[in-house]
């Protein structure tokens, strides 16, 4: 594989985080009202759930796509 096919993974950590920061506390504010009473183990498994899910099928696509050269420079 090309080195400069691979993203940096300093850039792409720090895109991640840029994009998991707002979703985690928009979800937080959104679902921790309504699961306020589950157990904790059980709110971190709906909340974890969704955020990968999120991640994997929106955020890490639009991410690649948007920002592919920055990304590999």
């Amino acid at each position: 594989m090309n080195q400069n096919s691979v993203p940096k993974k300093w850039k792409f950590a720090l895109l991640v985080w840029i994009f998991i920061y707002p979703a985690v506390t928009i979800l937080s504010l959104i679902l921790l009202p309504n699961i306020n009473d589950f157990h904790p183990a059980l709110k971190t498994l709906i909340m974890s759930l969704i955020l990968v899910v999120v991640m994997a099928w929106f955020y890490i696509p639009f991410i690649n796509k948007k920002f592919f050269v920055w990304l590999r420079k």
